[in-house]
């Protein structure tokens, strides 16, 4: 995620200067409108609740301002950026479907050392994209029949889930809490956990 992504709020002395979205009519600029909810892919789900004009550097930039809720977050997204720094609307009911397909899959683990496996996740994490999420959480689940993960492991798999079920709740209309629920009902009804990483790796390349 690029610096330019995150400004911080500012005082009027320090350069803001106007709020653009003070009426309760959405006011809508590159596809996108205030009070509408999206995804940014760093953070997950977070919803437009203005539209500001900053002066950074000499130049006059609007600027989408997202609130993320949950993490009590707000970011100020320069408007003219927002497709380099891939927000995007939330996934069609079409996409959460494959979403939860994917969960019902075999986990994949390769041969490869932990810290590169989880750079791999946290990278899947931040795209933004619903489908490598949900890839995450399929092969980071563990059942009650497996091993425990280790604290690495648990917190990457409870991040993945949490954004996954963030977007599902959003779209679905349903509480976060509800989300997981459908989730988990989801990975119960794949193949059977404890399968040798050597055994997914194969699986994998075939």
């Amino acid at each position: 995620m690029g610096l330019w992504a995150i400004f911080p709020a500012m005082s009027g002395a320090q350069g803001v200067i106007q709020h653009m979205a003070t009426s309760k009519k959405p006011v809508q600029r590159q596809g996108f409108k205030t009070n509408e909810y999206v995804v940014y892919p760093a953070h997950g789900v977070g919803q437009i609740t203005g539209i500001e004009e900053q002066e950074v550097a000499g130049h006059k930039l609007e600027l989408f301002v997202i609130n993320f809720a949950q993490d009590k977050l707000t970011l100020r997204v320069p408007i003219a950026k927002i497709e380099s720094a891939g927000m995007r609307k939330l996934a069609t009911e079409k996409r959460i479907d494959k979403s939860l397909r994917t969960v019902q899959g075999r986990a994949r683990v390769k041969r490869t050392m932990w810290s590169r496996r989880a750079q791999e996740y946290e990278a899947k994490i931040n795209s933004g994209d619903l489908v490598s999420i949900a890839e995450v959480v399929r092969d980071l689940f563990r059942s009650e029949h497996q091993p425990e993960q280790s604290y690495s492991e648990r917190q990457l798999y409870e991040a993945a889930l949490d954004r996954m079920a963030r977007e599902i709740s959003s779209v679905n209309k349903i509480s976060s809490t509800e989300a997981v629920v459908l989730i988990e009902k989801n990975l119960a009804l794949g193949p059977k956990r404890g399968v040798k990483p050597e055994e997914s790796e194969q699986e994998q390349a075939a």
